[in-house]
């Protein structure tokens, strides 16, 4: 199956680049002659939803037997998924927002306890797994139904090595391969470690954290504990002794490294799903697994992340509303979901149906997602991205020694934290 993973889903964006999308405005448009506000209005037989153009055809495959078998009609309007979840909080006080859309798993619990979405039943039928509800709960309110999953993962060049490094001991030994010798410098192995995004499971794997509690902690940071300086020192020996300096280049090294794994320098880099079209277009002969297992024997722990339904707290048609979220996360639509979209269902037993196709990819998240952990979904998170941008790379170069490195980003974050909650 050829898979078209161009950001299928949300795709996997650093936290940074996910609040600057978030800050954008947008304009909604109905695909129905309808507009936004018909959800507001006092007909209870008549629910809207507003997605993005790129779910637009899923919604009205799927939408019909739920007209028929509620007597109620499903209006679709066009509208971006973070220009929608910026929108809401203003539409919908004035009665003007949609009963049901999506919102990326970092915003649910931000939102939903600034009290703009609708506390939500989830379905007792085991089709989320622990993980999947605490992406979408807050405070013990849940705000919103899983609907898929995302995860950063490891792809490498089946050209250049047999199978998939099990462990970051054999990512170190490419290190020592000669065959990947850049001058000095080594490519056998690239991550971007100098956003944070992809440098937390390495954090994580070695007993760092964002929050305590769970993430739900802000007076408890975690990122200068003695596993996060740990991870920071593992990650300062690649930059210092074994990649280019290209790799330190917070703007570049994206590029930096898919050009090398692109051209078929590179073994193997960790990275997301929306890689594998420009990966196909230079024909190299991937594959694709969950992170190897880190020195001490833990799990790569990445931020699991993943799109959710939402219904608005000022919906006049929430019961209903909820009942529509329930029928797009039951079983058969999420595997039509997949069919037509390639996101990875966040129900288990369509994961099931996944997993036993052959598509590697999604097997890779859905196996990588396993040992992810939420992201922090409280609003001090934003201050995370901001003061931990430059810790990898205040390490990597030497400016600062990995504690000092990490002792500087918490500050900045505490600081931030104190002044703006």
């Amino acid at each position: 199956m050829k898979v078209n993973w161009k950001k299928a889903a949300l795709g996997l964006v650093s936290g940074s680049a996910l609040l600057a999308l978030a800050a954008c405005g947008g304009n909604s448009g109905s695909t129905d002659g309808s507009n936004a506000d018909a959800g507001s209005s006092s007909d209870e037989k008549t629910i809207t939803v507003s997605v993005g153009a790129d779910y637009i055809d899923y919604i009205n495959e799927v939408k019909s037997d739920f007209e028929s078998e509620n007597d109620v009609t499903i209006n679709v309007v066009e509208m971006d998924m973070f220009d929608q979840m910026d929108a809401l909080q203003l539409d919908g006080p004035a009665g003007k927002g949609p009963d049901v859309t999506m919102s990326p798993y970092d915003r649910v619990g931000q939102v939903g306890s600034q009290g703009h979405l609708a506390e939500m039943t989830l379905p007792d039928d085991g089709r989320y797994s622990d993980t999947d509800k605490q992406q979408v709960t807050i405070d013990d309110k849940i705000y919103g139904a899983p609907a898929m999953i995302e995860a950063v993962v490891m792809f490498y060049n089946k050209d250049l090595i047999d199978e998939a490094p099990a462990t970051f001991s054999d990512l170190e030994e490419l290190a020592k391969d000669d065959r990947f010798a850049e001058g000095d410098d080594n490519v056998g192995f690239l991550a971007r470690w100098t956003d944070f995004y992809y440098t937390y499971g390495l954090l994580a794997g070695y007993g760092g954290y964002v929050f305590g509690d769970e993430g739900t902690d802000p007076s408890d940071l975690g990122i200068n504990n003695e596993g996060s300086v740990e991870a920071i020192s593992y990650a300062t020996d690649w930059f210092q002794n074994v990649w280019p300096q290209g790799m330190l280049d917070v703007s570049a090294n994206e590029n930096l490294m898919l050009d090398y794994f692109n051209q078929g320098k590179t073994a193997a880099i960790i990275y997301g799903p929306w890689g594998v079209n420009g990966f196909e277009e230079a024909g190299i002969n991937y594959g694709v697994a969950k992170i190897p297992t880190l020195s001490n024997g833990n799990d790569y722990e990445t931020f699991g992340g993943g799109k959710a339904w939402v219904v608005s707290n000022y919906s006049q048609n929430k019961d209903v509303s909820q009942q529509f979220v329930e029928y797009l996360t039951n079983e058969a639509n999420q595997e039509k979901l997949y069919e037509m979209r390639h996101d990875i269902p966040a129900n288990i037993m369509a994961q099931e149906t996944v997993a036993a196709s052959d598509d590697p990819v999604a097997k890779a998240v859905i196996e990588q997602y396993s040992v992810s952990q939420p992201m922090p979904n409280i609003p001090e998170m934003s201050e995370v991205w901001v003061g931990a941008e430059n810790m990898l790379f205040d390490a990597g170069s030497g400016n600062m020694t990995p504690q000092e490195a990490a002792d500087n980003a918490a500050k900045t974050i505490e600081e931030a934290i104190e002044q703006k909650y």
